[in-house]
């Protein structure tokens, strides 16, 4: 009895030993007969707090490059398109002096600096989410102070000024929204406004918002009024709610909701408002622990699912488009790593395959609640005239690309059907909204897609735990190929690949790089093909060995 207890134990462990040595060697099986829906360019929006940006020269620079990654137009979406000022930029901080009064009260509209940020978007093929707000010094209740100095370090709570109020006058409100719609149409034809999509205000749940819930309805209904009279195809939605799972988020959206649908209209004394969309927010929470920064896609994974199964829950909005007005790793763009050591992650790869693994699963999420997922805004763009690498949340900095706006080129490279993926060392999508990706081993996982003559699979190897570790080689099989041969590249992320942050540290993180180094560094910023060669199909199969450093992420692909 004791010996056949040995051996069934001896034999338990060798069939441990060899599942484990499974799982530690990644395999990813592709299948381009398995169709699972269209691929839907959810990536191609972005969005940030400064208006002023837009068109100066690293912001144009910056937009030109995401426009020219995307096969389709991107759009934007910026704070304060109508808060008072000079129009001078400052971190966490835009004015377009689009509303001022006389010495009568009689509205004074100037569109300059507007048309300034809308023709740098239109001119390069994109589009605006344009959000109405702020509110100008002019009409608010409580107008005083009103600019505000933030720095890296402050409160938060500093930015909160004057803005952040109600109308005292919402008739003054609606027929501001009514003239800059009617401004727009005649700027740019009816046509591309029809193309826009319109919001009110940023996260009326949290700081941006010191009225109460009705006075946001009634806020919102004028809005949407003033938009609707100038163009009555036009399309606006809400609401942009702040920490979308908790219990007053919900509570917040769900009212929303029932007041478009059923609730009497502040602005026309009708039942219902215009609600062509669903916006909400879904952020992440990174934290330092013993010195290293530990990411957490959790919290973001679990806004969106409430968001999305939040819509489908009403008739009236489970087909609407439905749009993650920010979705992040962590709420604070402007707060840098020198004062927010938990925004480490922002220069190098954690950043980037924390994106294309999160990305990976919103599509996941998608699927499974079968919603109308239209866009998910990366807010994060650029902050003009600041320290190199600052550890803001950007895509470049004075000019140069960092590592994740990478992943988004290679976004821009799938296009066509979204197909079946699986992979061995992928965690599955309810363990990563449930404690993100803190297991022994990284997450390797996968997102392909297939079009008319080419393939293109995204592989990733993903960490919570910005630690070292060891760099994997995954056996990436490609089935039902239509082909006999194809061109087949490679493009990686990495630490010695598509990566300006490292060449910046080789140099000694010069605080004022030469013209030289800065030539080197917007070059080593470009996403770097490590791979081109012609191959040969044998029964529409090709088994592709990538390797994959901890952080890194490759895309494979196929043209024939």
């Amino acid at each position: 009895m004791h010996k056949l207890l040995k051996r069934f134990l001896a034999i338990i462990l060798f069939f441990y030993s060899a599942t484990a040595l499974l799982a530690q060697t990644p395999e990813i099986k592709v299948d381009l007969a398995k169709e699972i829906a269209p691929m839907k360019p959810v990536w191609a929006w972005f969005g940030y707090d400064e208006p002023n940006y837009t068109y100066m020269k690293d912001g144009k620079k910056l937009l030109s490059e995401i426009a020219a990654l995307s096969p389709v137009p991107v759009y934007v979406r910026t704070h304060s398109l109508l808060v008072s000022g000079d129009g001078v930029a400052a971190l966490k901080w835009g004015s377009t002096n689009a509303y001022t009064e006389d010495a009568n009260g009689n509205p004074i509209y100037n569109w300059k600096i507007i048309d300034s940020i809308f023709d740098t978007y239109i001119s390069r093929g994109m589009k605006p989410l344009a959000q109405i707000g702020f509110m100008p010094e002019a009409l608010s209740t409580h107008p005083a102070p009103y600019r505000h100095y933030w720095k890296p370090g402050d409160p938060y709570t500093d930015i909160i000024t004057g803005w952040a109020y109600p109308p005292k006058d919402y008739d003054k409100w609606r027929n501001l929204v009514y003239e800059w719609v009617k401004h727009s149409v005649a700027r740019y034809g009816q046509k591309e406004v029809e193309s826009w999509y319109w919001e009110v205000w940023n996260e009326p749940n949290g700081h941006y918002w010191k009225g109460t819930r009705e006075e946001f309805y009634k806020l919102y209904d004028y809005a949407a009024d003033g938009l609707k009279r100038a163009l009555p195809t036009a399309k606006i939605g809400g609401i942009n709610i702040a920490g979308t799972k908790g219990k007053g988020a919900q509570e917040w959206t769900n009212d929303f909701i029932k007041h478009c649908i059923s609730g009497t209209n502040y602005a026309t004394g009708k039942i219902g408002s215009p609600m062509d969309a669903i916006l909400f927010h879904a952020k992440g929470s990174p934290k330092l622990v013993d010195g290293a920064v530990k990411m957490n896609m959790a919290p973001q994974l679990n806004d969106i699912q409430t968001g999305f199964k939040m819509a489908m829950s009403y008739p009236e909005t489970k087909n609407l488009p439905l749009i993650i007005g920010e979705s992040d790793p962590e709420g604070c763009a402007a707060c840098g790593m020198a004062t927010n050591p938990e925004n480490a992650y922002r220069n190098g790869t954690m950043y980037s395959s924390y994106t294309a693994a999160s990305f990976a699963r919103k599509y996941l999420l998608a699927d499974e609640t079968k919603v109308n997922f239209l866009g998910a805004v990366s807010w994060s763009f650029e902050f003009e005239n600041q320290p190199w690498f600052y550890g803001f949340r950007d895509l470049a900095t004075n000019g140069v690309d960092k590592p994740v706006l990478n992943v988004f080129r290679m976004f821009g490279m799938m296009t066509g059907t979204r197909i079946a993926a699986e992979s061995n060392r992928m965690y599955p999508l309810q363990e990563v909204i449930k404690s993100s990706v803190r297991g022994e081993k990284s997450d390797i996982g996968a997102l392909a897609t297939k079009d008319t003559k080419s393939a293109a699979v995204m592989v990733w190897n993903y960490h919570d735990d910005d630690k070292p570790g060891i760099t994997e080689t995954a056996s990436l099989t490609i089935d039902n190929i239509p082909a006999k041969k194809a061109t087949l590249a490679i493009y990686v992320i990495d630490k010695e690949n598509s990566n300006s942050y490292e060449v910046w540290k080789k140099m000694g993180s010069p605080k004022e790089p030469t013209p030289q180094q800065i030539d080197t560094l917007e070059k080593s910023g470009k996403l770097k093909c490590i791979s081109t060669k012609k191959i040969k199909i044998a029964s529409g199969k090709v088994i592709v060995p990538v390797q994959l450093e901890r952080q890194a992420v490759a895309l494979v692909k196929l043209n024939w």
